[in-house]
């Protein structure tokens, strides 16, 4: 093979991203001509409209037109985030490598030096454009007024400052990528805030029958990781859940033991359901499971029925 298309949305984090793939390749196979082809996404079209809204009317927001592309063979393999990736993917598209998991917390910027939440001010404003942080944040700050917010990450960090919010939540794991960890204020451990399923690793799409591909990008497999975020997924498959409700899960594997943790509730933040497992390691997967068993058990499902009305 002498030559790899990668299929890319245009935002800055989702180039660095693919860069770094890009240069991943490089590194194992230097006579590999590797380029990048930019994809305007749906979501990235919709700038202004609701996230929430917008999931309930189209799933794959971030990643349709990108998969279109790989269908038609003008791209070899496609880079995501994987919390933007649909747990029923295209079936002759299948996720053929899952790299090292960045760090999955969420990160709180604010102009005030705090050293965590308790520390913004009374009544303070935070801007977020996810349910599940939104709920999470009213749970351990009810007085918190939390608004609405949109763009990539160059674009709320410069929301911050034109509209004076005393904080905005973002990922950890895109700062990092794009070396603005100096902005973080403070970072919610897993237990305050679970993250969304995914979050901080990235997903390399390919065709199902390109075994040429799959084999290229296979050493850029990380199993612990892998194994964690599969978990994650299919407890969000088994409940059928998506971006109208607030839930989040997270899976870790390391030489020790299993760990699986997920909550789910409504989008005012009541009935809440939440779980944390333990297991031997190698068992995020057998966590998930009975971890999705015991949300069905608490209604879960009717909370997600509830909020698709």
């Amino acid at each position: 093979m002498k030559s790899v298309v990668i299929g890319s949305r245009g935002s800055k984090l989702a180039l660095t991203q693919s860069n770094w793939i890009a240069d991943e390749l490089r590194r194992l196979y230097p006579s590999l001509d590797v380029s990048i082809k930019v994809i305007k996404t749906l979501g990235d079209k919709m700038t202004t409209a609701s996230l929430v809204r917008l999931a309930g009317e189209s799933k794959g927001l971030f990643v349709k037109e990108i998969e279109e592309a790989l269908l038609d063979g003008s791209v070899d393999l496609a880079v995501h985030s994987l919390k933007d990736v649909p747990t029923e993917l295209p079936s002759d598209l299948m996720l053929g490598m899952i790299p090292e998991r960045e760090d999955p917390r969420d990160a709180l910027i604010s102009p005030h030096r705090v050293k965590s939440i308790d520390d913004l001010p009374k009544e303070g404003v935070v801007g977020t454009s996810s349910l599940r942080r939104r709920v999470q944040l009213k749970k351990r700050r009810p007085d918190l007024n939390i608004v609405e917010l949109r763009g990539n990450v160059d674009t709320r960090l410069r929301k911050l400052k034109e509209q004076k919010l005393d904080g905005v939540v973002l990922a950890t794991a895109g700062l990092r990528r794009m070396g603005l960890s100096r902005h973080i204020a403070y970072r919610f451990s897993i237990e305050e805030m679970v993250p969304a399923i995914g979050q901080g690793a990235l997903a390399i799409e390919v065709r199902r029958g390109d075994s040429d591909i799959r084999e290229l990008i296979d050493p850029l497999n990380h199993e612990a990781t892998r194994l964690a975020v599969l978990a994650e997924r299919h407890f969000l498959e088994a409940l059928g859940g998506g971006c109208q409700v607030p839930m989040g899960a997270h899976a870790e594997e390391t030489a020790e033991q299993s760990t699986f943790r997920a909550f789910i509730c409504d989008p005012d933040g009541n009935n809440l359901v939440a779980q944390e497992l333990t297991g031997e390691p190698g068992e995020a997967m057998r966590l998930a499971r009975e971890s999705a068993e015991y949300f069905m058990k608490k209604g879960a499902v009717a909370i997600l029925r509830e909020a698709e009305v």
